[in-house]
C-alpha cells in the first residue's frame, strides 16, 4: 500500500510500558503524527462518565462511539491535544478513574470497531506513529514497522506512579503495582482484542533502558525500513 506521507509504526505493549512516552518523542523526532489509540477509548469512557451511563452496557457503548467526534490535533511541539465533540479534554481524561473505565470500554466488541474505523483512516496516508491496543493486529496489521515494549511489573508500576505524582494525582505504590496487575490480566484473557504481541512485531524490553536509548533504537529500525522501501 503506498502511502504518501510514510510509513506507518505501530507500538503497542503492557500499561506502564513506556508506549505514550516514546511514541511522542519518536513521531516528533520523524516529523509523523503521534496517533494515541488509547486515549479515544478514553474519550468515550471520559464522556460516558460524565453523562452518567453505564459503561458496562456494550449497545450503550457502541452506539456513543459511533455518535462521538474524536479529533487529535497536533501542536507545535509535537505533543497532540485530544479534542472530545470540540472539546480540549487532554488532561481531563488521564486521571486513574478514566484509566480503569476505558479499560472496560475498550473491551466492547463494538466500541472498538466504531473506533477501529476512525484509526484506520488516520493510518491509511502515513506518517504515522499510531499506540493502543491491538494496532499491530487489527488497525494497521500491514504497518511497515512494528515495535511490543515490554517492561517489569515492578518497572511499570513506578513509572505510572511517578507519572501520577508529577501530575500531582495522589496514588499509592502498592495500590498502583495491584491495578497494573489486575490489568495485565484482564487485557491479557478478555475475548476482545487481547494484549498480545503480533508475530512480525520486535519486542523491546525498556526495564534497564532510558527513554531515549528506546526512540534511538526505533528510529534506526524505521529508517532503514523506511531505506529499504525506497529501493524496492
Amino acid at each position: 500500500m503506498k502511502r504518501p506521507k510514510g510509513i506507518v509504526i505501530a507500538i503497542d505493549g503492557p500499561a506502564g510500558s513506556g508506549k505514550s512516552t516514546v511514541a511522542k518523542l519518536l513521531a516528533k523526532r520523524l516529523g509523523y503524527l503521534y496517533v494515541d489509540t488509547g486515549a479515544m477509548y478514553r474519550c468515550v469512557a471520559f464522556k460516558a462518565l460524565r453523562l452518567g451511563m453505564d459503561i458496562n452496557d456494550e449497545v450503550m457503548m457502541s452506539h456513543l462511539a459511533q455518535m462521538t467526534d474524536i479529533a487529535l490535533q497536533p501542536q507545535n511541539d509535537g505533543s497532540v491535544r485530544v479534542l472530545l465533540d470540540g472539546e480540549d479534554v487532554t488532561e481531563a481524561i488521564r486521571t486513574p478513574e478514566i484509566s480503569e473505565a476505558s479499560s472496560v470500554v475498550s473491551a466492547h466488541r463494538g466500541v472498538r470497531e466504531a473506533l477501529t474505523e476512525k484509526q484506520k483512516l488516520m493510518a491509511d496516508q502515513g506518517g504515522v506513529v499510531m499506540e493502543g491496543r491491538d494496532v499491530q493486529t487489527v488497525v494497521v496489521p500491514d504497518a511497515e514497522v512494528k515495535i511490543f515494549l515490554t517492561a517489569t511489573l515492578e518497572e511499570r508500576a513506578k513509572r505510572r506512579w511517578l507519572e501520577l505524582k508529577q501530575r500531582e494525582i495522589e496514588a499509592n505504590y502498592e495500590q498502583v503495582l495491584q491495578e497494573l496487575k489486575e490489568r495485565d490480566e484482564r487485557d491479557s484473557t478478555r475475548s476482545i482484542a487481547p494484549l498480545r504481541k503480533a508475530p512480525d512485531a520486535i519486542e523491546i524490553d525498556t526495564t534497564n533502558m532510558t527513554i531515549d536509548e528506546v526512540v534511538d533504537k526505533i528510529v534506526e529500525l524505521a529508517l532503514t525500513v523506511k531505506k529499504s522501501l525506497a529501493e524496492c
